[in-house]
């Protein structure tokens, strides 16, 4: 379907009430981990962007990048690209985990499941058929379903509705309650479309191959998931409440735009302050989540010149951080570290805090 301005009758937009949208960063415009950098893909679950991971196992080194190349509305999106070619069948897949928090409106498992359906806007070097799936957490429910690329290098939109699944076990709690997959490559692939089955399935017979092409491009954007079987105009956010709802599950210290490990000066562009106890060879550090995160986050420390797991002393030394998360919460970290004998009272690093699907 060829890329143009959706419109709807004004009788349409009175009946569009509250947040519609199930996917978080969909305009693929928050990128706290790159900054917009190149990212290799290879053997690996990366972020591509915030709330989106590339996962494969082939060997090939695929790259990834948010790029500013996105159809009218839109500012970014998200750009695959494959460096070489493999005959080797693997499965390389761009994913959406949605909290089931975030899904438990939908009753899937339920006799009343809600249908949902997917949109979103693709662009490709390659043509023809290619694959989006739901699946369970347990990957034993999935419903898998196609959809073309009509015109190389091309923005077009496309939309898929699924009906609900009746059946299965489905989170409605802090845990994955549905993935969203978009399966690029893989093995034969399944002729069962359209419907669920006690699968973990997220490839159709006679998709394209996008490994098997050196040099392809794919990109994605407005990816939006909503009650129902129509297909609203995508539902924009704002940026900073799209970042917050992102830094549910990933947030750090640093400026929006610097990524974790970027040196700073520990004077005055520390992005945390530690008060230490010098001499007596314990440091404190207590720091407040700008929002109440998923679940208690992984935490990790950077020292002003970029190493991890270091916290810098303001003597332009540095140690390691020997410390013990013992006061955290989803709200609020506290955190002791081994001062030894430093003489300084204040030290300085960057936190990062990691509670993602």
């Amino acid at each position: 379907m060829a890329l143009s301005k959706i419109k709807s009758s004004s009788m349409a937009d009175t009946a569009i009430h509250g947040r519609r949208n199930l996917i978080i960063n969909g305009a693929m415009t928050i990128d706290q981990r790159n900054s917009g950098s190149s990212v290799n893909l290879a053997n690996a679950k990366v972020f591509v962007v915030d709330r989106f991971y590339w996962i494969e196992n082939s060997s090939e080194t695929p790259t990834s990048q948010q790029v500013t190349d996105a159809p009218n509305g839109f500012t970014h999106s998200v750009k695959i690209t494959n460096t070489s070619t493999t005959t080797t069948p693997s499965y390389t897949q761009l994913i959406h985990r949605i909290e089931g928090n975030n899904v438990s409106q939908l009753y899937f498992g339920n006799s009343s499941a809600e249908s949902v359906t997917l949109s979103f806007y693709v662009k490709s070097s390659l043509t023809g058929q290619f694959s989006a799936s739901l699946r369970n957490a347990d990957s034993d429910r999935s419903n898998v379903s196609t959809y073309t690329i009509n015109s190389a290098n091309t923005w077009e939109r496309k939309i898929i509705t699924f009906v609900g699944d009746t059946t299965g076990t489905w989170a409605t709690d802090t845990s994955v309650g549905l993935n969203i997959i978009f399966r690029l490559d893989d093995t034969g692939g399944t002729s069962s479309l359209n419907q669920w089955t006690a699968t973990g399935d997220a490839f159709a017979s006679g998709s394209v191959r996008f490994m098997g092409n050196a040099s392809a491009t794919w990109q994605i954007t407005g990816v939006q998931l909503e009650v129902g079987e129509q297909a609203t105009p995508f539902e924009h956010r704002s940026f900073g409440e799209e970042l917050a709802l992102c830094q549910r599950y990933y947030w750090h210290t640093y400026s929006y735009g610097t990524p974790a490990g970027t040196t700073f000066n520990q004077d005055y562009e520390a992005p945390i302050i530690i008060i230490g106890t010098g001499n007596h060879g314990m440091g404190v550090c207590n720091a407040v989540y700008p929002v109440e995160m998923r679940a208690l986050p992984a935490v990790s420390f950077y020292g002003s010149d970029g190493t991890a797991n270091r916290i810098r002393y303001w003597n332009s030394g540095s140690l390691s951080t020997y410390g013990t998360v013992n006061r955290s919460t989803r709200q609020i970290l506290g955190m002791s570290f081994d001062a030894g004998t430093n003489p300084e009272d204040f030290y300085s690093a960057a936190l990062v805090c990691d509670a993602e699907l």
